[in-house]
C-alpha cells in the first residue's frame, strides 16, 4: 500500500498522484503543467497502460488536462469524478486538444518559413481526447462506489468549482484498512451560484492544497457588484472596454452572475444598456452545463433565483460569440463595452487577441479576476510589465490593470486551516501540496507548530508507506532544465506503445496457440514493414 506524489509538489499545476495498492495502479488527478515550474516532476513509476483507474477531483486542466496524454500512450481504465466534472470533462479536454493541435500547426507554418526547424506534433490529439472521454465514469456527490475488491471511494462537494470534490478513498489490504483523503483545491466561502465546502471529519492520511496558504482573503465580506459596476462605469466614462481574462469555466459563469446584478439594479446608469461579450466557445458549453446542474450544485442565493423564474446568469445585452469571425467583430466596434475571454492566465485562446486590440489603449482596463500562475503572461501583466510580446509583435502596456479584490476560488489559510481542523480526529499524517514551493514551507510549519499537525511537504517522487506511516523514500527537489526538443515527446510516444504491446501480451498468456500464432505474425510483419523502412 503505496502512495508516490507525482506533480504539484512545491508548486501550484500538474496535480498527480499514484496509489498502489490492492494489485491496482492509481492515479488521483493527471493535471497539466502552467506557466513556469521550478521542480521536474518524477515520472510515473509504472507504464500509463499499467494504470487501472484515475480518481479525478475536479475538471480544471491543471487536474485533469493530462488524461489525453494518458490515454494516448496506452491508459484504457476507468476514470472515476463527479457528474458535473464528468460533464465538464467532455468540453474540457476536448478544448485543451484542440489548442494543443492548433498551436503545433501555427508552429509548423512558422517552421516552414525557417531552415532547420523540424516539424513538430501537438502533445496529444483530438482522438485522444474523445478517447479518455469515453472512460469517464460519472458519480453522484455523497454515494460511496466500490471501485474493485478492497478499493471504495466517495466524492465531497468541496466548493470550489462547480463539481469539485475532495475524494475519501479507503484501502483494505490483509484486513487492514487506511482511509486517505485528497482535498482536491479547497473553495473559498460565500462564492457566487456553488455551495460553500463541505468537511470530512475522518481520516487516516490527508493530502491537501496549499495554494494560498501564505495569504489572507479580506476580513470583510467582498461587495463584488458594486467593485465591478465601479470598474466598469469608469472605464465606460474613457470610453473604454473592460477587458476581463476569465476562466472559461467557473469564474466566467461568476462575472455574468455579477453583471446581471449590475444590470438588475442599475448599477451603472449612464450606461444602462451596455453589451457584455463571452468571447469563449468552452465558456459558453461551459455555461450550459453550469445550467444542467442546477440543482445538485448552486447554492441557496442563486436557488431562490431560480424559484423566482429568473436565470442567474443570463441578461439583456449579453452576447455569445462562438466563430471566428464573431470574435474578430468585437473589436471593431468602438462602442465601450465587458469583454469576457479566455484563457483566464492569458496564456492561449482569444484573450490574447482582445488584449492586442486593448492593451496599449489607456481608456481601457484589463480586470484580472483569477489566480495567476509564476510564468503566465497574466501574472507577468500583473507584476507592471511595461510591453509584452502577442502573435510576434510588441504591444505597450497602456490599459489600467486591476484585479478585483477578494476575487478567488480558492480558499485563504484560514479557510485551509478550518478544513484541516474540521477532522474529528488528527490524521496520522498531513501532506501538503499544490502550492509554491515557500508557500508549501511555510504552511506545513504552521500546521506543526501552531496546530500540532504531523504535516509534510513531499517533493515528486516521495514514496510513502501506508500500512506503517513511513517515507520510504524522500526526494529532493530537481531543477528544471529546458525542454528537450519537441520530437523526445513524439519518441516518447511510441515507446508507450510498445510497452502497450507487451502488457496486451503479456495479459494474453494462456490463450488459445491457434489466435496467439496469429498475434505474433501480426506482430512480426509490422517489425518487418519498419525495419525495411
Amino acid at each position: 500500500m503505496k502512495l508516490i506524489f507525482i506533480g504539484a509538489d512545491h508548486q501550484v499545476t500538474g496535480s498527480c498522484h499514484y496509489i498502489q495498492a490492492c494489485g491496482k495502479n492509481i492515479l488521483v488527478d493527471c493535471g497539466m503543467q502552467q506557466g513556469v515550474n521550478p521542480f521536474e516532476c518524477s515520472k510515473l513509476p509504472v507504464e500509463e497502460s499499467e494504470i487501472d483507474y484515475v480518481f479525478l477531483t475536479h475538471a480544471h486542466v491543471d487536474h485533469s488536462g493530462n488524461l489525453p496524454l494518458l490515454y494516448a500512450r496506452g491508459f484504457r481504465g476507468n476514470v472515476y469524478t463527479t457528474e458535473a466534472s464528468a460533464d465538464l470533462c467532455s468540453i474540457m479536454l476536448r478544448d485543451c486538444a484542440h489548442i494543443q493541435m492548433q498551436e503545433a500547426e501555427w508552429k509548423n507554418r512558422k517552421a516552414k518559413r525557417h531552415s532547420g526547424i523540424e516539424a513538430v506534433e501537438p502533445l496529444y490529439t483530438m482522438e485522444d481526447a474523445d478517447g479518455v472521454i469515453r472512460r469517464i465514469v460519472p458519480c453522484a456527490y455523497n454515494s460511496t462506489v466500490q471501485i474493485c475488491e478492497g478499493i471504495t471511494i466517495k466524492f465531497t462537494d468541496v466548493g470550489h468549482l462547480l463539481g469539485s470534490a475532495s475524494i475519501e478513498v479507503w484501502l483494505t489490504e490483509d484486513d487492514v484498512t487506511k482511509k486517505i483523503v485528497f482535498s482536491g483545491d479547497i473553495g473559498n466561502k460565500n462564492q457566487p451560484l456553488i455551495k460553500d465546502p463541505i468537511y470530512t471529519r475522518q481520516a487516516d492520511y490527508v493530502v491537501m492544497e496549499s495554494t494560498y496558504g501564505d495569504r489572507y482573503h479580506t476580513s470583510e465580506k467582498p461587495e463584488y457588484v458594486q467593485d465591478l459596476a465601479k470598474v466598469i462605469s469608469k472605464t465606460f466614462a474613457r470610453g473604454g472596454n473592460v477587458v476581463i481574462p476569465s476562466f472559461a469555466v467557473g469564474r466566467t459563469q461568476e462575472m455574468l452572475y455579477f453583471l446581471r446584478k449590475i444590470k438588475e439594479d442599475d448599477l451603472v446608469p449612464e450606461f444602462p444598456n451596455f453589451e457584455v461579450y463571452v468571447d469563449s466557445p468552452l465558456a459558453v458549453e461551459a455555461t450550459g452545463v453550469f445550467q444542467k446542474n442546477i440543482y445538485t450544485c448552486f447554492d441557496e442565493d442563486a436557488m431562490e433565483l431560480v424559484r423566482r423564474g429568473v436565470n442567474p446568469i443570463t441578461f439583456p445585452g449579453l452576447k455569445l460569440a462562438i466563430t471566428s469571425e464573431e470574435s474578430k467583430e468585437i473589436n471593431f466596434d468602438d462602442t465601450p463595452k465587458v469583454i469576457i475571454s479566455a484563457s483566464g492566465m492569458c496564456e492561449a485562446g482569444r484573450i490574447r487577441h482582445h488584449l492586442k486590440h486593448n492593451l496599449w489603449r489607456p481608456e481601457c482596463t484589463i480586470l484580472f479576476v483569477g489566480y495567476q500562475a509564476v510564468g503566465t503572461l497574466g501574472r507577468a501583466i500583473i507584476e507592471g510589465a511595461k510591453e509584452v510580446k502577442l502573435f510576434g509583435e510588441v504591444v505597450e502596456v497602456r490599459a489600467e490593470i486591476m484585479q478585483l479584490p477578494g476575487m478567488s476560488g480558492h480558499a485563504d489559510k484560514n479557510g485551509l486551516i478550518e478544513w484541516v481542523n474540521a477532522f474529528e480526529k488528527k490524521p496520522e499524517r498531513v501532506f501538503i501540496v499544490h502550492g509554491e514551493d515557500s508557500v508549501s514551507n511555510a504552511f506545513t510549519d504552521c500546521l506543526k507548530k501552531e496546530y500540532g499537525h504531523n504535516a509534510y511537504a513531499p517533493y515528486s517522487g516521495t514514496r510513502i508507506d501506508l500500512l506503517t506511516n513511513t517515507v520510504e523514500y524522500e526526494a529532493v527537489p530537481v531543477l528544471i532544465k529546458k525542454h528537450a526538443h519537441a520530437a523526445s515527446d513524439v519518441f516518447a510516444r511510441l515507446l508507450a506503445a510498445g510497452q502497450r504491446l507487451l502488457n496486451v501480451i503479456r495479459k494474453n498468456e494462456g490463450g488459445a496457440n491457434k489466435d496467439l500464432a496469429k498475434f505474433a505474425d501480426q506482430i512480426n510483419s509490422l517489425a518487418d514493414r519498419w525495419e525495411r523502412n
